[in-house]
Formats: structure tokens, C-alpha cells, sequence
């Protein structure tokens, strides 16, 4: 029983309604509307090779209907293939039908859909193809189409890719120095409070008789060389580095400093 069922199947398949097209047509404009050339086409005997220019247009028309009955029908599936025969290469471009099997395609090389394959000197052999759920499927051969040799598009990031000019650097000119004189009358303002305390102590006398003791030098040392650490800080060293060693340096002065004290506490008590 399901072995003439599947038999019965293939013969309704076999004797589905097909499609064929009717009143097909193309036609070739520029611009401007004027046509350059536009003639019905046959199904049987291709015309001669349509050639269209950087700015034409091709519009094709046509309508698919059932064989038997001859009324217009939609097909579920409607495609231009364009098909270069030396490359290889080849593109769908879906088509548009109405209900009542009506169809329209233009193609226009100003701007050209992307579904066209890259095309050289060689002719796109143009067919179309109809694919439906109860009709047979078919195909027809149409044409043979010359367009202009395609063009890469550029790529938005192609730009990223070239070669930049070389990078120059543009440094700011040489700081202009003051005239000497000025120089000079500023740095007489900054020395000039030296020389009021030199001459001030050359006045009054300077007296340190215990600076050099054995009590007292250790801790003009560690002052001495808190001083010594500030240069370095200015010239090289961080600040993590300053107060890693001024905390060093903080240690033995604490306790130099307390021996200084004493010791001129007793000087000047007399006990010494």
C-alpha cells in the first residue's frame, strides 16, 4: 500500500502545473531617458549581447504564469543569476513579484547591487531562475550582458594602511637669557643677605670654642650631613628615597644632639 501511495505521489509531481514567462522585455536607458536599445526577448533563440555603460540602466520586466491555465501566479522563489562563464564567478540578485506574477528588476551601473560578481571583459550570461512548492521549478537562459570592468570599492579602513608621513618633532626655540647686568643685580640680591650677616659677625665676633670637641662635632656632622642629603634629594635622589635615609640619619642625631646639650650645659655651669 505505501509503495503506490509513493508511486501515485511522483506521478502528481511529474504532472504539476509549470511556469513559463510571458512578455519579456528589456530595455536600456541612459541618464537622461533616452534608450539606447529595447526589444522583447525570446525563450528559445537568445538576442545579441546587451552592453550597458558607466552610467546606464537596465530595466527587465515579465510575468510568470502557469502554462496550463495562463493566469499570473508568485512564486515562492525568483532570482537573476549572473554567471561569468571564464571565472567562474557568479551572483543571485532576488527579483520582486507581485500577486499577480508581475515582475520588475532594474539595474543601474551607477550604482550596481552587490550581488553582481567582479566582471572583467568577458559577458555575464543572464538567467532566471523560479522555485515554487506546487509548481515545477525552471529556469531560463535570457542573455548575455557586457559591463564595465568592475572596480575594488575601497575599504573604510584602508586609509589605516598606508604609509604616514614621517613624524617631526617641533621643539621650542631657545629661552632668550637676560642681558648680565640683570643677571648680575639679582644675583647681588640674593648674596647680599650673606654679606650682611658676614659683616654683622665680623662686628659682634664670632665665638665657638667647643665646636671641635669630642661632645659636639658628632652631632655638627649629622647636621652637616642632613644637609648633604637635601643636595642629593635636589640632584638625584626621590622622596621615598630622602625619607628612608633622613630616617636613618634622624637616629644618631636624636642622641648626639641630647650629648651635645649636656655637654654645653655643663660648660656653661663651669662643671668642665
Amino acid at each position: 500500500m505505501v509503495w503506490q501511495f509513493s508511486w501515485l505521489l511522483l506521478a502528481a509531481t511529474v504532472q504539476a502545473a509549470s511556469l513559463s514567462l510571458q512578455s519579456p522585455r528589456f530595455t536600456i536607458s541612459t541618464p537622461d531617458a533616452t534608450q539606447l536599445r529595447s526589444d522583447t526577448l525570446s525563450l528559445t533563440e537568445k538576442p545579441e549581447p546587451l552592453t550597458l555603460g558607466p552610467t546606464d540602466t537596465l530595466k527587465l520586466t515579465f510575468q510568470i504564469t502557469e502554462s496550463d491555465e495562463g493566469k499570473g501566479v508568485q512564486p515562492h522563489q525568483t532570482f537573476l543569476r549572473f554567471y561569468d562563464k571564464a571565472s567562474g564567478e557568479e551572483g543571485i540578485q532576488p527579483v520582486r513579484v507581485t500577486p499577480g506574477g508581475k515582475a520588475k528588476f532594474e539595474l543601474n551601473m551607477v550604482r550596481p547591487p552587490a550581488s553582481i560578481p567582479p566582471t572583467t571583459h568577458n559577458p555575464l550570461e543572464v538567467s532566471l531562475i523560479l522555485g515554487s512548492f506546487v509548481h515545477a521549478p525552471a529556469q531560463y537562459d535570457l542573455f548575455e550582458l557586457y559591463l564595465p570592468a568592475s572596480r575594488t570599492p575601497e575599504h573604510p579602513d584602508e586609509a589605516s594602511f598606508h604609509v604616514l608621513p614621517a613624524i617631526k618633532h617641533t621643539f621650542r626655540p631657545e629661552q632668550k637669557s637676560p642681558p648680565q647686568f640683570v643677571s648680575a643685580v639679582f644675583a647681588a640680591t640674593v648674596l647680599s643677605p650673606w654679606l650682611v650677616l658676614i659683616g654683622l659677625w665680623s662686628k659682634i665676633g664670632v665665638k665657638v670654642p667647643n665646636l671641635f670637641s669630642l661632645s659636639i662635632i658628632p652631632f655638627t656632622a649629622l647636621l652637616g650631613a642632613f644637609e648633604v642629603l637635601l643636595v642629593w634629594y635636589w640632584v638625584d635622589l626621590k622622596l621615598g628615597q630622602v625619607l628612608l635615609y633622613g630616617g636613618i640619619l634622624a637616629i644618631p642625631t636624636v642622641f648626639a644632639g641630647k650629648q651635645a646639650l649636656y655637654a654645653t650645659g655643663e660648660w656653661r655651669a663651669g662643671r668642665k
